[in-house]
């Protein structure tokens, strides 16, 4: 029996970009996105989930990666959607389990089943505005939402499909990431190739020399209830974060490593935010001698998390705020709570 979140959880995650292109800026030329006034890298919540939902996809084959992609284009909702329901419709002792407490529901598919054998006019039918069952519909995608789709339990979705409209918040939000110190682009003129089906085009190869980019995010439990996380994927979550980024083999991502995963859950009745930003308790900032221009490597960088773990080890325990904490820190990163 699976059991769902029972406490709602903030956590920080740090990793580190060595001339590589983090998260590329389509309306700069692909360069790393940036703030140039604060000359800080920045990565979107996407570009992060992205890493992820492939990761989990190659690992996690009995489970459906619902947001994913087919080479270089994103599988439109559409399209993911209609084939999933297909593999479902095909299977009526499935199709029996979703709608054993509603034979009602269950009646309304049947119907349609039994009137039309084509599905691209079963589809047609159920998703049709005026025709649609909408409530055996929505009844059908809450149990693949539960029990397929692993991403859409996370990080939640919109589905603006006729007869299935309906948005999932999803328990797992993010923020955008930003580099915790000022970043440099690499002074490079190089032109890579960049292949398309059936041609090729050149384009500028923009890269960081460092960047140590922080992520703040929150795991609510009150948003889980609608897609069903359970606390047996919330360690699924955690593997994913820290395993995702270096597992990426593509030329512009590598060199990229997870170096701080730190969770805090808190207890029974306790709401997320209760400290705020987590990456506001870190400072980063050149080691002496070091300019931020000169930042090449994570030994470069004198990072204090003092504030951070002193706070939870004030707010640990019970009758406090903080339940558990979570921390997962990189080899050369020794931390201890």
């Amino acid at each position: 029996m699976k059991t769902p979140i029972q406490n709602s959880s903030d956590f920080l995650f740090i990793y580190e970009a060595i001339q590589c292109n983090p998260n590329g800026d389509p309306d700069q030329e692909n360069k790393p996105r940036m703030d140039y006034d604060t000359q800080t890298n920045l990565v979107t919540d996407t570009r992060l989930k992205r890493f992820m939902r492939d990761y989990l996809k190659n690992t996690h084959e009995q489970e459906i990666i619902f947001v994913d992609m087919e080479g270089n284009s994103k599988v439109s909702v559409d399209s993911k959607l209609k084939a999933v329901v297909r593999r479902i419709l095909e299977k009526p002792a499935i199709l029996n389990e979703i709608f054993a407490d509603n034979p009602a529901s269950l009646k309304k598919y049947q119907e349609i089943l039994s009137k039309e054998k084509d599905f691209d006019k079963v589809w047609a039918f159920i998703t049709d505005k005026k025709n649609a069952p909408k409530e055996a519909n929505i009844e059908l995608l809450a149990w693949l939402v539960k029990e397929q789709f692993l991403d859409i339990r996370m990080f939640g979705s919109a589905f603006a499909v006729g007869g299935f409209a309906k948005a999932y918040t999803g328990p797992i939000q993010l923020n955008w990431g930003y580099s915790l110190h000022e970043v440099e682009l690499m002074d490079s003129n190089s032109i890579v190739t960049i292949m398309n089906d059936d041609n090729s085009t050149f384009g500028k190869d923009y890269r960081v020399h460092y960047s140590l980019i922080a992520f703040n995010g929150t795991i609510n439990h009150f948003a889980a209830r609608s897609t069903g996380l359970t606390e047996e994927d919330l360690p699924q979550f955690r593997n994913a974060i820290w395993q995702s980024i270096p597992a990426t083999p593509s030329r512009s991502k590598l060199n990229q490593y997870p170096k701080l995963y730190l969770e805090i859950v808190y207890n029974d009745g306790i709401s997320n935010g209760q400290f705020g930003d987590l990456r506001n308790f870190v400072e980063a900032k050149p080691r002496e001698g070091i300019t931020a221009k000169q930042i090449r490597k994570f030994k470069d960088l004198e990072i204090d998390l003092n504030p951070l773990l002193v706070l939870v080890r004030e707010n640990k325990g019970s009758g406090k705020k903080i339940k558990d904490v979570i921390l997962h820190t990189s080899a050369d990163w020794n931390l201890s709570i």
